[in-house]
């Protein structure tokens, strides 16, 4: 696998929640740190995602932003 983003975090799928278009995905990192993305259903079907499988999320942002109340 190559990929131009320079983020690529390992994990394992701890849950998968398919809904009519979208698929919501959490994965869990390194140290316990889950991280959710919402990917379309038919993407989650062709990566076969399912719990338990390894995967990577990939960040590529320009951009982060933080907001406090």
């Amino acid at each position: 696998m190559t990929v131009s983003a320079r983020n690529l975090i390992p994990g394992k799928v701890v849950k998968v929640e398919h809904g009519a278009v979208n698929s919501e995905i959490t994965i869990e990192a390194e140290g316990g740190v889950q991280i959710v993305s919402i990917i379309t259903r038919h993407s989650a079907q062709n990566l076969d995602l399912e719990v338990g499988k390894q995967v990577y999320a990939v960040v590529k942002a320009s951009n982060v932003m933080l907001a406090t109340d």
